[in-house]
């Protein structure tokens, strides 16, 4: 190489390095709290049993009869709290789990007062406990899972502060490709890049982790980190992804409209009930298992309901569908299936799962743990390879 390929080769290695560095510094240390909390609610579901187990785990009787969901919600009724509403219900993911209920406390009409869980046992229709989540003032009386999920996606900062992890996803993904072009060996000896001198001094060896760390999360950290940009700045998203093709996704958390959507009351006509419902989806629809089901609100509202793992879709996308059924005549007024839209459609259909690592089951979770580890990691080692690199240029000046 001629000395002056050298010299616009070492200037773009110094421009590199620059914003590597000063994106590092300035989005760092939230990143690393992302990704700390990320990994530990990649087990959201089993921390949840864990932490709740005696109003979550219900003892599987010999001959197992699920109780109808009607008679469920009339249980939670007689034992919620005071002036709050049914709203939706989870369902276990696995026999011996209690169905979650969410009621919703009214403080405008709407459902904007304090959230709670009430349990039930899917097999006595008792419930089993009830617990405060989504508290209407302040972060500090949630849980530990809902206070962690809350540090995860806004800091605890409410609306600016799920603009700030959106934004500051975003800058990371500029950091990473950054720190991944300074460490691609032009020479291509690879081997030799990811090497680890373990008889290095600290210094080098704190280097090599930072390096290794950075270069063997990066296929997984990239994507989960776009993801994290999506959830949380998903109107920027869409744009950008609109301009290659159609998207029929109303948001970034279900596949339908409910809103534009509306039952059609008939005179004489009652609403057919939660069991009849999940009938009329299950007809229609028998592959997968039922996931959740949100409560029409008001006179016209409709049915939202969500199965996963259908294996007839894409095993990868979870084997999402959700339906909007009317809550007078059980006609599904509208059906989304994760996988077969646009292809807009089917790269944010893919966000979730990558971003809880859920698309490749087990091995795709423990590898998002990893990557959520990485994050702190390598923030730490970034930051003390720049006091010793800022240490030893003083020692040099001096």
């Amino acid at each position: 190489m001629s000395p002056a390929g050298l010299r616009r080769r070492q200037t773009r290695r110094k421009i590199w390095l620059n914003l590597h560095l000063y994106l590092g510094l300035s989005a760092g240390a939230i990143v690393a709290l992302a990704g700390l909390t990320g990994a530990i609610l990649v087990f959201y579901e089993e921390l949840q049993e864990i932490l709740n187990r005696d109003q979550i785990v219900v003892a599987v009787p010999t001959h197992p009869q699920v109780r109808s969901l009607d008679e469920m919600v009339a249980a939670a009724d007689s034992l919620k709290p005071s002036g709050s509403r049914f709203f939706k219900v989870y369902y276990p993911r696995r026999p011996g789990l209690a169905y979650k209920l969410l009621y919703y406390a009214s403080v405008s009409g709407e459902a904007d007062g304090d959230g709670y869980y009430l349990f039930v046992d899917p097999y006595t229709a008792q419930v089993t406990g009830r617990q405060l989540w989504h508290p209407a003032a302040g972060y500090w009386r949630r849980p530990l899972v809902s206070f962690i999920m809350q540090l995860h996606y806004c800091l605890l900062l409410d609306r600016f502060g799920v603009v700030l992890v959106g934004i500051v996803s975003a800058l990371s993904l500029v950091s990473i490709l950054t720190g991944l072009v300074l460490w691609w060996p032009s020479t291509g000896r690879f081997t030799s890049a990811l090497a680890c001198r373990r008889r290095a001094g600290w210094v080098r060896r704190n280097y090599d982790l930072h390096k290794l760390a950075g270069v063997l999360s990066f296929c997984v950290l990239f994507p989960v980190l776009f993801s994290g940009v999506y959830f949380n700045l998903p109107e920027p998203v869409n744009r950008v992804v609109g301009r290659f093709s159609v998207l029929t996704r109303p948001n970034a958390w279900e596949g339908i409209d409910s809103e534009k959507l509306y039952s059609e009351p008939a005179l004489g006509r009652d609403p057919i009930g939660f069991q009849a419902a999940e009938a009329a989806v299950n007809r229609a629809y028998p592959g997968g298992r039922l996931w959740m089901l949100t409560a029409p609100t008001g006179e016209r509202g409709v049915f939202r309901i969500a199965k996963r793992d259908a294996a007839e879709l894409s095993g990868f996308a979870l084997g999402y569908r959700d339906f909007a059924v009317d809550q007078y005549s059980g006609r599904l007024l509208q059906v989304y299936e994760a996988g077969r839209g646009s292809y807009g459609d089917v790269f944010l259909d893919w966000q979730w799962p990558i971003h809880s690592g859920q698309a490749l089951g087990w091995s795709g979770r423990i590898a998002v743990f990893a990557s959520g580890l990485a994050c702190p990691l390598l923030y730490l080692t970034g930051v003390l390879r720049w006091l010793q690199k800022r240490r030893a240029t003083h020692a040099r000046e001096n």
